[in-house]
């Protein structure tokens, strides 16, 4: 867990803030995020690209609030998007269009639209019948698409099925072979120009095995359409570098850069830029969720701790079986053995299922760690829960960067019809 969430006190604070006066002030359930953190994280990755021509892109979709989006446009970080919505929040964040990279197997065509409109770096296009939608749109337009294919390496590469994208089977990219042999029509496509190569095997990597092999086979693909002519400006590595929920070993972005940079040296001693995606280990340690223990309840052997905050809030625990540590707010030393679940009406509704957890009382605060990815992202009105506030955190100051929604903001859009 980042250094930015400590015990100072008597109590768990982010910076220079004590959590609980977050709590007191903003309610629970909320989420809490580190400017310092996000700062921290986002210069470890640049810095591990050193000597290399070379952009972090953000992934969006790992944290898309407003603010955080701001603050790593400030950075200097280029950003990952995979929906209109996405690329909306960019432009409005502050983004430099020249440096978003539009990603996905689903693209509308009133994404394509919007992506063209606003001149940004690239598409990366995952499928023939993409391809073809785009040039329509483009020519429709009058604008020239950059594109990028993103290639399938068939690399396994050791983390969750449900995010683990660089199997020849998935859904995501497109066989080497089939590149090569895309890349050949490429003077088909007039409105079109073929300038990059995308790979991407998935988020939670913790061993560069895999993630080295994907890199090395998607290079020769650049090395040779090089040679077969094509100027291709950009590689981007994609990303998925993980952190430290639990106890996994987990690379740092030193290691993770050098276990490829050979590679990568070849290629940018012919002018081809790098790319990476980074969305888990830029926000993932950069947040925690705060909740309140309602009850405490034993039933069939066991003890729970009830909590204000549920599945709808964080939903990685039920859909993943995720890990999140739970720390008291408090800083109580005590411990139970005990489950840590929701009010959500499903038996799947848990935050930490058979733990050791802080034996915390009806009433005390609860912090779910490294929860700033895919966490409020992910969160849902599910069971007409109201979605949790969002805080963000810079030394001694921390302001309301998302409101809780109201019970008004359930129904908001929802209409009746007369014949009802």
């Amino acid at each position: 867990m980042d250094d930015s969430y400590y015990y100072g006190e008597g109590e768990l604070r982010c910076e220079s803030v004590a959590l609980s006066e977050i709590a007191e002030s903003a309610g629970t359930p909320t989420y809490v995020y580190s400017y310092g953190a996000l700062e921290k994280a986002y210069r470890e990755l640049d810095e591990a690209f050193a000597g290399l021509d070379h952009l972090v892109c953000y992934a969006v979709k790992a944290n898309s609030n407003l603010a955080v989006l701001r603050a790593l446009a400030s950075f200097g970080a280029g950003a990952d998007i995979v929906s209109g919505g996405e690329l909306y929040r960019v432009m409005r964040a502050g983004f430099d269009p020249k440096k978003v990279v539009f990603a996905g197997v689903g693209k509308t065509e009133e994404e394509m639209i919007s992506g063209l409109g606003e001149r940004i770096l690239l598409f990366n296009v995952e499928s023939v019948s993409e391809l073809e939608h785009l040039e329509r749109y483009a020519a429709r337009h009058g604008k020239t698409a950059r594109v990028s294919l993103r290639i399938n390496p068939d690399v396994t590469p050791e983390t969750h099925a449900h995010i683990s994208t660089g199997q020849g089977t998935s859904k995501f990219g497109i066989p080497v072979d089939e590149a090569l042999a895309l890349a050949g029509r490429m003077g088909e496509y007039r409105f079109l120009d073929l300038i990059g190569i995308h790979q991407h095997i998935g988020s939670q990597i913790t061993k560069l095995e895999p993630y080295a092999e994907s890199v090395e086979k998607s290079a020769g693909l650049v090395e040779e359409l090089k040679r077969r002519g094509f100027d291709i400006k950009y590689f981007n590595i994609g990303g998925g570098l993980g952190i430290r929920y639990k106890d996994e070993e987990v690379p740092t972005p030193k290691e993770f850069v050098d276990a490829v940079r050979p590679t990568l040296e070849a290629l940018g001693t012919s002018g081809t830029k790098i790319l990476c995606e980074m969305g888990r280990y830029i926000a993932g340690n950069a947040g925690v969720l705060l909740t309140r223990v309602l009850y405490r309840k034993n039933s069939g052997g066991k003890s729970f701790l009830i909590a204000d905050a549920g599945m709808n809030d964080l939903l990685r625990p039920s859909l993943y079986d995720a890990y999140h540590e739970v720390r008291s707010v408090n800083n109580g030393a005590a411990t139970a053995a005990a489950g840590l679940v929701g009010p959500v009406c499903e038996t799947g509704d848990y935050l930490a299922r058979d733990r050791t957890l802080p034996d915390a009382a009806e009433g005390d605060l609860l912090a779910l760690m490294s929860a700033g990815a895919y966490g409020f992202s992910m969160a849902s009105n599910y069971n007409s829960r109201p979605r949790p506030a969002e805080v963000l955190v810079k030394g001694d100051r921390w302001s309301v960067i998302r409101e809780r929604e109201h019970l008004a903001d359930l129904v908001k859009g929802e209409l009746i019809p007369a014949f009802l």
